[in-house]
Formats: structure tokens, sequence, C-alpha cells
């Protein structure tokens, strides 16, 4: 940092020279493999301007359509667009999905029949889901209330699929029909899932049944590498416009990809059979959705880059973080063990204090719809719950982990981890 920087950081935030010392040292430490981020960054951005150019995008795409939604030609191009961007035969892209949870829903709902087996190789999945399948909460609607069965398979101890438990699971049970593979960590201490893993976890159940639907949530895992879990064999992706593809432009909605027929089942849970894809109005968003797209790889670098320098910066404060600094990643999350309530608490509401939307807000613990334990959040976001931008949330339960994810620019995530971690050295 330029030493007028740090003076006003001094003088502005009061942030103690200690605090913007280890920043620096941090900085300095994660250079090279921001240089490492740079380069995938550069292979999907082209990706993503050549998938614009086959599609012939123009401006008569911005549409604003309205009741129906009936050839909405700006819809229906994002939809090609996001299918060559994952290189899949189909993709389903609407402002209607209001979340992951929701996309990964109706990808679920849209392929999975009663006696049906969901099969998750990776543990408990992420908190939301629990009571869309069924495991937790009334089930009411649930996947177990239409006669969906579920089993799980828990990751081996360095994070890794069990794939010796997974070969003998399915030459057991004749009614497994689609493995749930969640790349990211979610709320779990452990490594994000990298593309040769999904890989090779998919040959592996291809070559027992086929017939299988492989599955990936792809939350928080878009062009962090240079290949996608449709590159390698996935059935069907789901992900959300508000985190890494949505670029921090897309004021909404959600994506489901992949082999044409899975997709269109998905599409016939999102409205209703016999309608399918072919209805609904987008509300003149369709611009920010494209360029969201286009500026994505971009954003999701920085993203990225803030992940490694919160993860460098709290390992040299003292606190136990996953992933470190220095290891590959496949998806933005920056996990930190605080092992104490109330230094958890102080290091989140810090990162809403250095947001540039509502940093006058002390944001609390409470009890949110879709989570068991009451979770604190800090988004003072431009986007409600966006968390391509800097965000940080954690379920207040022990170890007291914090997540953190987001970054539309590195040098915001700088002030707002600085001021989390200064909340907690003050």
């Amino acid at each position: 940092m330029l030493d007028i920087t740090k003076k006003f950081l001094q003088e502005k935030y009061n942030f103690s020279p200690v605090a913007i010392e280890i920043a620096d040292k941090a900085l300095k430490d994660v250079e090279k493999y921001f240089n490492e981020i740079d380069q995938i960054k550069e292979y999907n951005q082209i990706k993503v301007l050549k998938a614009m150019q086959d599609e012939k995008l123009s401006d008569s795409h911005f549409t604003y359509s309205t009741g129906y939604g009936y050839g909405d030609i700006g819809r229906d191009t994002l939809d090609r667009v996001y299918a060559r961007v994952f290189n899949c035969e189909d993709a389903l892209v609407r402002p209607h999905i209001v979340s992951g949870t929701h996309a990964i829903t109706i990808a679920l709902f849209g392929n999975l029949r009663p006696n049906d087996t969901l099969l998750s190789i990776t543990g408990k999945p992420y908190d939301t889901l629990l009571q869309v399948i069924g495991i937790e909460g009334s089930e009411m609607g649930s996947l177990k209330d239409y006669g969906v069965n579920y089993r799980q398979i828990d990751l081996l101890p360095n994070g890794k699929i069990n794939l010796k438990k997974v070969e003998r699971v399915l030459k057991e049970d004749s009614t497994i029909r689609m493995i749930a593979i969640q790349r990211s960590t979610g709320y779990a201490w452990r490594p994000s899932l990298q593309i040769n893993d999904i890989e090779e976890a998919i040959k592996l159940i291809k070559s027992i049944n086929k017939d299988i639907i492989c599955f990936v949530d792809n939350c928080y895992g878009e062009f962090i590498d240079i290949k996608e879990p449709t590159d390698v064999g996935a059935d069907i992706i789901a992900g959300s416009l508000i985190k890494n593809i949505g670029g921090g432009i897309a004021p909404t909605g959600g994506y489901v990809a992949g082999k044409k027929e899975f997709v269109e089942k998905a599409a016939f849970r999102l409205t209703a059979p016999g309608i399918g894809r072919e209805c609904g109005s987008t509300f003149g968003v369709i611009r920010q959705m494209f360029q969201g797209l286009f500026l994505a790889p971009h954003i999701t670098a920085e993203a990225l880059k803030s992940a490694i320098f919160a993860s460098r910066l709290l390992e040299l404060a003292g606190f136990e973080v996953s992933p470190k600094y220095n290891e590959k990643r496949s998806d933005i999350i920056q996990a930190v063990k605080f092992n104490d309530k109330d230094k958890l608490i102080k290091f989140i509401k810090g990162i809403q204090k250095g947001s540039p939307v509502d940093s006058f807000v002390d944001c609390e613990p409470w009890d949110m719809p879709g989570y068991t334990d009451q979770v604190i959040m800090a988004a003072g976001a431009f986007i409600q719950g966006s968390s391509i931008e800097l965000s940080a949330d954690a379920p207040i339960r022990p170890p007291y982990i914090a997540y953190i994810q987001g970054g539309l620019t590195l040098e915001h995530a700088k002030v707002g981890i600085l001021k989390g971690l200064s909340n907690i050295l003050e």
C-alpha cells in the first residue's frame, strides 16, 4: 500500500498501525497467487465474450416484456449464451428464480419422482436445503413429503469424496436416481471440491450406471477455474445470479444448465407442465443479466483475491483459516474459526461497518428463514443478499466460524476485512 493510503486508513478509519502492517505483509505474501487468478480470469472473459458474439447479441435483446412474456428474445438468447458458457445443451436463466436454493430445488423436484432416491456424496447439504429435502423441519412440501428418499455419504477426513463407499452404495441400491454434489463448502469446515474431484466421481458413477443423473450445486464456483462441472460430465447444475455469475449487476435470479432433458423438466417445475420456459416476463432486467455475465469473470477474480487476502491477513493475526492463502480453491468462500462467540459477532459487525451501503447499521444474530440456528449476516450490498459483494455470515454455533465471501473490488474488501479484524483487536 502507498504511504498516503496507510495514513488515510489510520486517520479516517482509526485502524491501528499494527493492523495495517499485517495487511501490508499479507498483500506481499499473496501477490504470486493474484497473478494466477488473472490468467484464469482472462480465459473466462474471452469465453464469455465469444458466447455473446456467437449468439449475435444486440441491444434489441435488452427487452422489457410484461404479462406472459411470450416471445421474449432477450430471455431466450440469454439461455443460449449461458449454454455456450457452460459448454452444455441447454440453460434456463430467470429473474423468477429467487435464490440458489430455489434453483437447486427446481432441478431436484423437476427430475426426481416418488420412490426415487437422492444420494448426496458430499455429506450433509447446505443448511437451506435441509427442509427442501425433508431432513429437518415439518417436511411439508419437501422431497420426503413427495415420496423421494434421501441418503448421504460423508466426505473422507481429508475432504475428498469417499469413492469406495459411493461404488458400494450404487451397486447395492437400485433406487438411486440422482447424485448430488455440493462444490462449495457451505457451512462446513472443509475444502471446496476441485473440478478434477468432481470429474473423477462422475466417471465412477457413470461406469456403474450411466442413467443416474449427476447434479452439481455450482453456487460460488463459477469462473474459479477454466472448466465448469458441465465440462467434466455433470448432467445438470444450478446457481444464483447474486453470486459469481451475476457479476454484481444482475438484480436477482438464478440458473439451471446442463442436458436439455433435465433442464426442460426443471422449467416445468419452475412454471407449470406444458408452459415451461415459454412464459415468464423479464421486467426490463435482461440488460443487467447480460452485463453482469460479461463482468462476472473480472468480478469473480476480485472476490477470489479478496478471499485470499482475508485468509493470509487473519492467519497472520493468529486465527485458523480454511483454505489457507496458498491452497487451490474451487469457490470464493473463506472460512475463519474464532472459537469465541463474541469475537465472531464483532468481526461480522466490522464487515458491515466497512460496507458502502448501511455502514451505520449494527447487524445482529436472528432467526433467518431456512436456517435451524440463528445467523448473523453482514451484507452492506447494493443488491440485497448479494454474496458476490463483500459479505460475511455465520451460524451462531460452536466453533463459531465466519464465512466471508465476495468483494466487487479488492480495495473495498481490504477495508471491510481490516475493519472486522480491528473490531476484535479493540
